[in-house]
């Protein structure tokens, strides 16, 4: 197991605090744009994170009023003209590869969504476990405003089971922006709140789930990732191995005496 709290990333911010982290992209000014070397670097941090000892919950958060504007117009898209089909799939399988290591990390991650969150930036608010935004929040997946197709990184596959299949086809089609009052009417969004108040609703969302079994929550997100390709009789066969794993734990066993002591269970993680 690996230790993150020392972890000193050049391309975004990085803070872990009570087995907690918070990432957050660094370039305000621009409404935090992703990079090549950008996408690399969270790629590798979340494919870091299932061997993380002191993270049990990620927050992807805002920074500047904005949570991220896409591919960066100058530092991808112009150079991606200029491409040929070998290195243009080459990025296209990079950029995959991160909603895979977001998929797979075994922990929770929380966006915390204000402002602008386009292109890739709803992909990864989208391959996040929750999402809360503010009222201010305005997500699009406009792939198809510069020429490309709706089907960038897994959204042709998640984005309908989030929102269901037709106002999935509708954003992907169009590129609009769905409001937040959309996204929290059609399950996008799990809560809106102030500007003033989301990074503390997320923090407390991220501190109930840290102090919950994290080896059991890690289990469910396997578990809610691999069902996507199980048929019902394969889903319950699955989740009665993983419950039964589960019941192996010494946090089982705490919440029995925890339990019949009439108190409330202390997680620890085991």
């Amino acid at each position: 197991m690996t230790e993150m709290a020392g972890l000193k990333p050049k391309h975004f911010q990085w803070h872990v605090a009570d087995r907690i982290a918070t990432l957050r992209l660094d370039r305000p000014d621009r409404k935090n744009p992703l990079t090549f070397d950008s996408y690399a670097e969270l790629r590798d941090t979340f494919r870091a994170l299932p061997y993380a000892s002191d993270v049990d919950v990620v927050i992807f958060a805002s920074n500047g009023g904005n949570f991220c504007s896409g591919g960066d117009v100058h530092d991808i898209i112009g150079p991606l003209v200029g491409m040929d089909m070998k290195e243009l799939l080459a990025f296209t399988r990079m950029t995959g590869d991160l909603v895979k290591a977001m998929l797979h990390c075994g922990k929770p991650i929380i966006a915390a969504v204000d402002g602008i969150c386009v292109g890739a930036g709803a992909i990864v608010a989208m391959a996040s476990d929750l999402r809360l935004a503010t009222p201010e929040a305005k997500c699009a997946f406009l792939f198809t405003r510069v020429g490309l197709a709706g089907c960038d990184m897994g959204a042709c596959a998640m984005l309908p089971r989030i929102i269901g299949q037709g106002r999935a086809a509708e954003l992907l089609y169009t590129g609009r922006v769905m409001t937040a009052e959309e996204g929290a009417a059609w399950g996008f969004w799990n809560a809106l709140h102030g500007a003033e108040a989301l990074e503390a609703e997320a923090l407390k969302l991220a501190q109930r789930i840290a102090a919950g079994p994290t080896f059991a929550h890690a289990m469910t997100k396997t578990q809610l990732v691999q069902e996507w390709n199980m048929g019902l009789d394969q889903a319950i066969e699955s989740e009665a191995q993983a419950q039964a794993i589960c019941m192996q734990t010494r946090d089982f066993e705490r919440a029995y005496h925890a339990f019949v002591g009439k108190e409330k269970p202390v997680f620890q993680g085991d």
